[in-house]
């Protein structure tokens, strides 16, 4: 489960609730802690069992975006990204940090990546010290200019591959990917690369943040969850859900019933295609 999933319960409802639904591993969403109390609720994590698998830092993107337009510098949003790493890393021993690229400025999409493979060099060569990871996530498409300059696997791979740290991969988000027709190649050719998955539905968005239950939308997952166990990637698949500024977002609605339903989705989604396949 990504808390973004549930982002109008607190951090303490979501282990609260997460546990009575059987959820083992969570992605950590940074800005559900309260400044303050971070060491006091991170220390909850051990209590009710549960692993952070993943980390999204409140400050993720190399350049000013739509969702994390402070500060403006890089410098300053790279060692926001490591305090990050330093906070939450005692308490998610391998995790994989989450970043995207941001917005090309001026459309310099060239300059961008340049900077990238410069810049997450170094930041896993630091993360490597904290005993993490660090994963790079193409987005949609739909927020190019607005939260990435990269949004197909095989532009992130490039830059993973340039980078050459062995704890520097992919974060593979099927919502941002699945239109790619070369996406199931791409995975493949990732392979041990791909560090964590997020799951959720397609329709036609009406909002930045618009994603469906599993299950309700147009991904073909049964193609793609083939790719992933062929790709030989065999950690959780994380539940990720944005929803709001939508009519009946599903932030307003019955939550569990949202994580409920898209289990049993993905349990079927799973066995159709990935059980008994070599």
């Amino acid at each position: 489960m990504s808390q973004f999933t549930t982002m109008p319960w607190s951090f303490e409802e979501d282990l609260d609730r997460y546990a009575a639904l059987g959820v083992e591993e969570l992605e950590l969403c940074e800005e559900k802690l309260e400044r303050g109390r971070e060491i006091e609720q991170l220390g909850l994590l051990e209590v009710y069992g549960m692993r952070p698998s993943s980390v999204q830092p409140a400050v993720r993107t190399l350049f000013p975006s739509r969702m994390q337009p402070e500060p403006q510098e890089i410098g300053e949003r790279l060692e926001r990204f490591k305090s990050t790493v330093e906070l939450v890393a005692p308490f998610a021993p391998g995790a994989a940090f989450v970043c995207n690229t941001g917005p090309a400025p001026g459309g310099n999409v060239e300059a961008v990546i340049e900077t990238a493979i410069r810049e997450y060099r170094s930041l896993a060569e630091f993360a490597a010290g904290y005993g993490v990871r660090v994963a790079l996530e193409p987005l949609s498409p739909l927020l190019m200019n607005v939260e990435s300059a990269i949004w197909t696997v095989g532009q992130a791979m490039r830059v993973i591959e340039v980078v050459g740290r062995e704890n520097f991969g992919l974060c593979l988000d099927l919502w941002n990917v699945w239109q790619d027709a070369e996406v199931e190649d791409e995975i493949l050719r990732a392979g041990e690369r791909i560090f964590c998955v997020h799951v959720s539905d397609w329709r036609t968005p009406r909002s930045f943040e618009d994603r469906e239950v599993i299950g309700r939308g147009e991904i073909p997952f049964v193609p793609l969850l083939r790719a992933i166990n062929r790709s030989g990637f065999d950690g959780p698949y994380t539940l990720e859900i944005f929803s709001r500024n939508v009519p009946g977002a599903l932030w307003e609605g019955d939550l569990e019933e949202v994580v409920i339903e898209s289990r049993k989705a993905l349990e079927k989604i799973w066995r159709e295609s990935v059980v008994g396949r070599s």
